[in-house]
């Protein structure tokens, strides 16, 4: 009997590109899998997205490692290169690199590459993380459409900073400013990551940049993916392996952070930190149980963690599987309840757990 798995729905996450192309229906996609594809396993889920237009990752070991995987889509490094020696790997297997600063600018004017490299020029409008200021654009721009290593049918690329808050102006400010910094040039342009693409339809321009949503989960802040349309890609499950009875006034696990007011049952669930699941849950964070909701008490352990099921009126039992996020139990909740992201929880399943990739006709599943 497998223990802690994670279930991965391939034909929700088809579902879901189709859904984000009925949002942007003018857009082409970039297909967001860094990080492990937040954490559903790289070239599994990039070889079921045959329909994006492209792929990006942050750094050069992951988009190696899709090419390895077979896939054959152009690939964008979101983080651009680090080094001069990098641009014969991104010239041999046709990456297309992010250019953000100075440094990169002049190791593609001075490197003999033999071939031109596909290029993003990516501007910050607001974000203060990556990107060239907005008064260094004019020259960057004419330096790479003059450079004889640089396809000149380059690119042009920003990123929000707020896009998940409608009610921020700040997204409105950063398309504002893009819109002047480069207006008259022919370029394709992208603005829209998930948020972008859901909240700000106006940014969506010639390219969207889809990632989270993409795994059915919602960038926007206090919403879950089932209200933009989209369906859970992974779900989290394990296994009760013990079933324990505790007095009035007894105290659980490491600390004593929680104490039984009466009589309960407990279900031990072999799930803790060890596999991802976030060590800072508080009281009451909720599993699934034979399709009904128990909260978790004590401290979150590295292998284990214990959930109030009462008196047990639905017979919970060992072996039951408990579903720790997923269609029945949203990760943003989750997520509130340990006081992050979804993101986090996503990137953070650890190698430990197993996956188990599915193709259900009833997307119900």
């Amino acid at each position: 009997m497998r223990l802690a798995t994670a279930e991965i729905n391939l034909a929700a996450l088809s579902y879901n590109l189709k859904r984000i192309k009925t949002l942007a229906p003018g857009a082409r996609v970039m297909a967001v899998l860094k990080a492990n594809a937040y954490g559903h396993g790289l070239v599994k889920i990039a070889q079921q997205l045959n329909d994006a237009d492209a792929f990006a990752v942050a750094r050069i070991d992951e988009a190696l490692a899709l090419r390895a995987g077979g896939l054959t889509k152009p690939i964008v490094l979101l983080e651009g290169f680090f080094h001069c020696a990098d641009l014969p790997i991104l010239i041999a297997n046709n990456f297309e690199t992010i250019i953000h600063d100075e440094n990169q600018l002049q190791a593609i004017e001075t490197s003999e590459l033999g071939a031109r490299l596909s290029v993003w020029l990516k501007v910050d409008t607001g974000m203060h993380r990556l990107g060239i200021e907005p008064e260094q654009f004019e020259a960057f721009y004419q330096r790479l459409k003059t450079c004889g290593n640089v396809d000149p049918n380059i690119k042009l690329m920003t990123h929000f900073s707020c896009a998940d808050d409608v009610n921020s102006t700040q997204t409105q400010r950063q398309i504002n400013a893009f819109e002047r910094l480069i207006e008259g040039k022919p370029e394709a342009k992208c603005l829209a990551n998930s948020a972008g693409i859901l909240g700000w339809p106006q940014s969506h321009g010639d390219w969207i940049r889809p990632g989270l949503m993409m795994y059915g989960v919602s960038p926007m802040l206090n919403q879950v993916g089932t209200e933009h349309g989209l369906k859970p890609v992974m779900r989290l499950t394990t296994r009760v392996i013990a079933i324990k009875t505790i007095a009035a006034g007894e105290k659980v696990g490491y600390g004593g952070r929680w104490q039984s007011n009466i009589q309960t049952q407990l279900a031990v669930v072999a799930m803790g930190y060890g596999d991802g699941y976030p060590r800072n849950a508080r009281n009451g964070t909720p599993v699934v149980i034979r399709e009904k909701r128990y909260g978790i008490v004590g401290a979150v352990s590295m292998d284990m963690i214990t959930v109030d099921i009462g008196t047990n009126p639905d017979g919970v039992a060992v072996g039951d599987q408990v579903e720790m996020w997923g269609p029945a139990l949203p990760v943003e909740e989750v997520a509130a309840c340990a006081g992050t992201i979804p993101y986090e929880l996503l990137c953070n399943v650890t190698p430990r757990v197993s996956y188990d990739y599915i193709t259900p006709a009833d997307l119900s599943r």
